[in-house]
């Protein structure tokens, strides 16, 4: 079985359901209130865990009775926590509003995931070991580029999902395999607006980019070759949350297991269709037999 390890936040999303989501002063009524276990790094442990990968977990949560639940949830999910401190304070949270049409919009307050600002005792040799090293941005950006640097040393595949977004320094870029990127993120990051000129763009800094493009697929870029669009399954979705870490978990997993780019976009992408179909991130996230099932008659359709 391949090792994913990831180094990343863990919240407890706290998430309110609306028909259309209010603008700036305005007051809307919600139809549904919900707590489920989250955060970039565990969604895509979560994820990995499903796709069938045997994950262990670096970060922290609190002291608080989130932090207690969060570390329960990822240990039933089989996710390995033994790298998951507990810190003082509160644990990280994010306030979610999910509209009708199955978007989205998200504050997320850091907690304990802002004390983790470096790599713990024996997170070193933990990454040593792992097939790949999953990074995001909800944690401290010193953390991420140890992590890295450490993946690095060790010939371990790094794949960084640069959210939230905000500038990457070039020591941290140089030590990234597979950037993944949003759409949005892509262009933020470089400023243009088409996805085939930001992946050319981010080709500048990191060796290969996979952008995700929603329900249209996802584009894959690397130096040296032509870019490839993977076509998404067509749903119908009823809540987005959690998608993009579906995605880069499964993603994970698949490049981990020695598949071709393209074999593992599509197997990716039909992970994330199933999860864009239920409510929740974790709760949302397909096992692996669903993932493979999905794939399959998506080949077959659009053969």
């Amino acid at each position: 079985m391949t090792h994913i390890a990831v180094l990343g936040s863990t919240n407890m999303d706290l998430v309110a359901y609306v028909a259309k989501a209010p603008q700036r002063g305005e007051t809307v009524t919600g139809r549904e209130f919900r707590t489920i276990p989250g955060g970039k790094g565990a969604n895509q442990a979560v994820a990995a865990v499903r796709a069938g990968a045997d994950v262990s977990l670096i970060g922290a949560v609190g002291v608080d009775a989130f932090g207690s639940q969060l570390r329960s949830t990822l240990e039933h999910s089989g996710v390995n926590t033994d790298h998951l401190r507990t810190t003082e304070g509160s644990s990280g949270t994010a306030h979610i509003v999910v509209d009708d049409e199955g978007g989205n919009a998200i504050v997320v307050i850091p907690g304990a995931n802002g004390s983790v600002t470096d790599l713990a005792p024996g997170d070193e040799g933990l990454i040593a070991t792992a097939d790949g090293l999953l990074l995001q941005l909800e944690i401290q950006q010193s953390a991420v580029l140890a992590g890295a640097e450490a993946a690095r040393s060790h010939g371990v595949r790094t794949i960084l999902t640069p959210s939230p977004v905000q500038p990457l320094p070039p020591e941290l870029l140089a030590t990234i395999d597979l950037l993944v990127p949003n759409e949005h993120e892509a262009a933020a990051l470089t400023g243009a607006t088409d996805p085939r000129r930001a992946a050319a763009a981010l080709l500048d800094q990191v060796p290969e980019v996979v952008i995700t493009l929603g329900s249209a697929g996802s584009l894959y870029a690397a130096r040296g070759a032509e870019p490839l669009t993977v076509h998404a399954p067509r749903v119908t979705a009823v809540d987005t949350t959690g998608a993009g870490d579906t995605f880069v978990g499964t993603l994970a997993v698949a490049l981990a297991e020695g598949r071709e780019m393209p074999e593992a976009l599509r197997w990716a992408s039909a992970a994330a269709a199933l999860s864009v179909q239920r409510i929740g991130a974790t709760s949302s996230m397909p096992y692996r037999a669903e993932i493979d099932t999905q794939a399959s008659h998506t080949l077959r359709s659009t053969s």
